[in-house]
């Protein structure tokens, strides 16, 4: 089937498409996550906020109830969870299944990098980090999220350009994102008939706390921000599913860095 293109078009007074649905994120206590998590919250969403720090996300938690739209009373449930451990993302979904309320939209956004090695000077222990936190760790949580969606919800995966593209000196990172393209695009092939969609987001260079790790030097200037994405990413959830693209790919104005 081919890959529809997304386009975008102005709601004029905005619709209140997204009010009081549900939405959890991974990853949510920074950068694009938390990003997407404010974006959402200001759709009038509630929110699960997942993140390992359970400080961090504590404190997400306070801002985001601070965006709440006027007369709105959004939920925002904050969880510590680290999606490479089964048992932690159980739990989260136990409590997910304590809402008795399906969930209507899962951002898979947890990941991480490592530093610039080539194959050769690569750790183990790093390979495994990234492939548990990119991968299986995307796959842990979609897996427990299945049970709690019907028709009409959507998955977004945050993959990055380096699902399709090769960095020199990235090889987990580049395995992991290139194995979540094929986790998503199976996925989504099996859940078309059940009415639930996948998009894969892939977003260029963006202004997070990653490049601390896979380039301390990056000419951040030349980035796209953190809330460039998420804007994107709640317009697309906004639109009907008949226009809805299957592949997101957002890029700095610059094109390259």
């Amino acid at each position: 089937m081919p890959k529809r293109k997304l386009r975008f078009r102005e709601m004029t007074p905005r619709e209140p498409i997204l009010r009081d649905r549900l939405a959890l994120i991974t990853g949510a206590n920074r950068g694009i996550g938390f990003a997407i998590a404010r974006a959402l919250a200001r759709e009038g969403c509630n929110l699960i906020i997942t993140g390992r720090d359970e400080r961090a996300v504590a404190k997400a938690r306070t801002e985001l109830e601070k965006l709440q739209p006027a007369k709105l009373h959004l939920r925002v449930l904050a969880q510590s969870c680290d999606v490479r451990s089964q048992d932690s993302v159980d739990y989260l979904f136990a409590l997910v299944r304590g809402l008795h309320t399906p969930l209507d939209i899962l951002i898979n956004n947890a990941g991480i990098g490592h530093p610039n090695r080539t194959v050769g000077e690569l750790p183990y222990s790093t390979w495994m980090e990234v492939i548990d936190t990119n991968l299986n760790g995307l796959f842990l949580v979609t897996q427990a999220a299945l049970a709690v969606m019907k028709r009409g919800s959507t998955i977004v995966n945050n993959l990055s350009i380096a699902a399709e593209r090769v960095f020199p000196g990235s090889a987990a990172y580049n395995a992991s994102k290139h194995g979540a393209l094929g986790f998503t695009n199976t996925l989504r092939e099996e859940l078309r008939p059940k009415g639930i969609r996948v998009i894969a987001l892939m977003p260029g260079a963006t202004d997070t706390a990653i490049w601390n790790t896979l380039w301390p030097k990056a000419p951040r200037r030349k980035m796209m921000s953190a809330e460039t994405v998420a804007r994107i990413v709640v317009d697309a959830l906004r639109l009907p599913e008949s226009t809805t693209a299957e592949k997101i790919v957002v890029m700095p104005s610059s094109g390259t860095l």
